[in-house]
């Protein structure tokens, strides 16, 4: 059989933590706070790319909303004199249209953490891996640099998969790269994924990572 469970969501509740964590009883605001996740996650991993934001954690109350920002580099987004969690607030703000029980905008509070240890988050290694793929630099170097990064760090195993028109081949495939231990099954295992898209010049190359921590 495949491994057709996505990772994460086969440990949702037992090792890993939701993403958005808040509880609503009114449908329609449910339905829309989903939405309202979804494109203030988007927007802010969109727009600070150079930060390395690897994770976003949204936290509603009934008047209160706390966005916690997981960054290799948090300075970036904090900027000079603290300007840059303005952008951060306005974006939020714009995103934010479901009112609290009173009709009021909920305050915001916004809060940014590093990323000690970034070679074993596959969010960034799939990142990084991606960014020198629409460089053009040779895929099969920059695999293997990235696999022994996260071996160098500490995680007990690897895996990369591209798929796609890998190095400007007129036919797409998928290449695997293995090293260390990846038990997807195991749930006791913390094994974290994340697939981020390379747009190269010959057309989008995807990027699967896998880390056994």
């Amino acid at each position: 059989m495949g491994q057709k469970a996505h990772p994460l969501g086969l440990r949702l509740g037992i090792i890993n933590n939701w993403q958005s964590r808040w509880f609503f009883a009114n449908k329609t605001n449910y339905r829309l706070s989903v939405a309202e996740d979804s494109r203030i996650r988007e927007e802010l991993m969109k727009r600070f790319t150079i930060a390395s934001v690897v994770e976003v954690n949204i936290e509603r109350q009934i008047n209160k909303v706390l966005v916690i920002i997981h960054a290799v580099k948090p300075g970036i987004i904090i900027g000079k004199g603290g300007k840059g969690l303005e952008e951060v607030k306005n974006i939020i703000v714009k995103h934010l249209r479901t009112s609290s029980a009173k009709g009021k905008q909920p305050k915001i509070d916004i809060k940014i953490e590093q990323v000690k240890k970034p070679f074993v988050n596959a969010r960034y290694v799939a990142q990084m891996i991606s960014d020198k793929l629409v460089r053009g630099m040779p895929h099969r170097g920059v695999v293997h640099n990235a696999m022994n990064k996260v071996t160098e760090a500490g995680a007990k195993g690897v895996k990369v998969q591209l798929g796609g028109r890998i190095g400007g081949a007129e036919i797409s495939r998928r290449e695997k790269y293995f090293q260390g231990t990846i038990p997807v099954s195991t749930i006791r295992e913390d094994v974290d994924f994340a697939i981020v898209p390379a747009l190269t010049k010959s057309g989008y190359v995807g990027v699967k990572v896998w880390i056994c921590r």
